[in-house]
């Protein structure tokens, strides 16, 4: 089963094109992550399923129901849908309690409702009381969360819901949040900027640039498999190299890579992992180390080869190289191959 359709959903702001023909499919019961930079359109994406903006061209279908066409248009309360905005917006003068149960008729705004309800949010029962300033920024969220899931919706949408958190709050918060939604067995679409949020905590992630979609697959399928060089440049950083593929080699400027694509000029995909830095030896290219940047337990490492090409490489803390070592590279495993008259 699908919970939404889009279907060639176009939208422009004067001269600028916001969405230009966008195709989606949701499956029901998925967490699908909508990524992209600032700019790309994702916002503009969800506050049109969502019933805030109206479409130019296209129809837009929750269910078994059309909700938006160009032409007609659902009241966003009643497409069944839950909304949690940036910073999760929860009313500052309401009790946790009351925001939680704020869009339920009054006859259904009972003591069992809202227990279940800080039970699913994974929220203690001892909040309830508390302004919204007066707990964590984690724990506002799911405040947030449990608002939207109350009146039982067939599709949660979240804009940048952690956007205004600390880093490592961030990560546990998008863990608990996923864990919520899928108990709650609701169907979800999440726009976000962040790569690492979308890789960790989607089934299907849709990757935007310019108002269009360029990709749409698993995480996995994502990162492994780029559509384009600028897709691959985005979802989890890489080297592009050109490169001449022949029998599943690619020559390049870090030698002979080990490849699966297709033979003659590519763009070559290395991702930092995949570099290694090292001693140098015969089996190595030597590299000069231009910058180091730590970040705990690895670090990245940009390196110059001798013609002047930039490679990126992620090393463990306890090797990490110095601004100006000459080292060694090697590359592990097949890189990603993209042919070079079809990259966009």
């Amino acid at each position: 089963m699908t919970a939404v359709v889009v279907e060639q959903v176009s939208k422009r702001y004067g001269n600028t094109a916001a969405l230009d023909a966008v195709d989606l499919v949701v499956p029901d019961g998925s967490i699908t992550a909508v990524l992209g930079p600032s700019g790309c359109g994702k916002t503009t994406l969800l506050r049109i399923i969502a019933g805030f903006v109206r479409t130019d061209a296209g129809r837009i279908t929750i269910g078994d129901r059309v909700v938006e066409t160009a032409d007609t248009t659902v009241r966003p309360e009643r497409r069944g849908i839950g909304y949690v905005p940036q910073e999760g917006a929860l009313f500052p003068h309401l009790s946790v309690a009351a925001n939680i149960l704020f869009g339920l008729p009054r006859a259904e705004r009972s003591r069992a409702r809202l227990c279940e309800l800080l039970e699913l949010a994974e929220l203690p029962a001892d909040i309830t009381d508390r302004a919204p300033h007066e707990i964590s920024g984690g724990q506002q969220q799911r405040v947030a969360l449990a608002r939207a899931l109350a009146p039982r919706p067939s599709v949660v949408l979240l804009d940048e819901p952690f956007s205004s958190l600390d880093a490592a709050l961030r990560v546990s918060a998008g863990r608990t949040v996923t864990r919520v939604l899928r108990h709650a067995e609701a169907t979800a679409v999440l726009v976000t900027h962040d790569q690492g949020e979308a890789l960790s905590l989607a089934d299907q992630v849709v990757v935007m640039r310019s108002g269009r979609v360029v990709q749409v697959d698993t995480p996995l399928g994502i990162y492994q498999r780029p559509a384009d060089t600028q897709t691959a440049s985005f979802v989890g950083g890489a080297t592009v190299l050109a490169a001449t593929a022949r029998d599943g080699l690619a020559a390049c400027a870090l030698g002979s890579v080990a490849t699966s694509g297709p033979d003659g000029p590519v763009s070559l995909v290395l991702r930092p992992e995949q570099v290694h830095v090292v001693a140098i030896d015969a089996g190595s290219v030597n590299a000069t180390v231009r910058e180091v940047s730590f970040f705990g337990a690895h670090a990245v490492v940009v390196l110059e080869l001798i013609d002047r090409t930039t490679v990126t490489a992620r090393a463990p803390s306890a090797a990490m190289p110095a601004v100006g070592d000459l080292v060694g590279l090697t590359v592990e495993g097949r890189a990603v191959t993209i042919d070079a008259a079809g990259d966009r």
